[in-house]
């Protein structure tokens, strides 16, 4: 007998969250809403963090939790489980950004074995599982 695979687990970028929040499905290439599709889908919990800072800095009308409970009426979406100081120690070693939100997701995805969808230029250019 054959064996089924296992879809690969698929994390979702800050701004990816926001676009399916806000319905933007234009945004999205034909690749990156077929891995959406595809799931099963997760967040890093800097995702929520990074959230709630863009809603405190005024760059998004709504905060961490009001996006995260409507994205989870349309659709199944986690939280991810990983030992915070495992992605912490992963990304340690991803220099090539400043960014320390950046930094964390790309980490937690990478620490998952996970695709990270993204359109995030730089982070494709340096993470082997970033997608879009």
């Amino acid at each position: 007998m054959g064996r089924t695979e296992q879809p690969r687990l698929v994390h979702l970028d800050t701004h990816v969250v926001i676009w399916l929040y806000e319905g933007r499905d234009e945004q999205f290439s034909p690749a990156a809403r077929a891995y959406i599709e595809r799931g099963p889908c997760c967040i890093s919990p800097m995702v929520r963090l990074e959230l709630q800072y863009l809603y405190e800095v005024g760059r998004n009308d709504l905060d961490a939790e009001t996006v995260l409970t409507a994205l989870r009426q349309i659709m199944d979406l986690g939280i991810a489980r990983a030992d915070f100081d495992a992605v912490v120690q992963s990304a340690l070693l991803l220099t090539w950004t400043r960014d320390a939100f950046d930094r964390l997701i790309a980490a937690n995805a990478q620490h998952d074995g996970a695709l990270l969808v993204t359109r995030d230029q730089r982070i494709r250019e340096h993470f082997a599982g970033a997608v879009w």
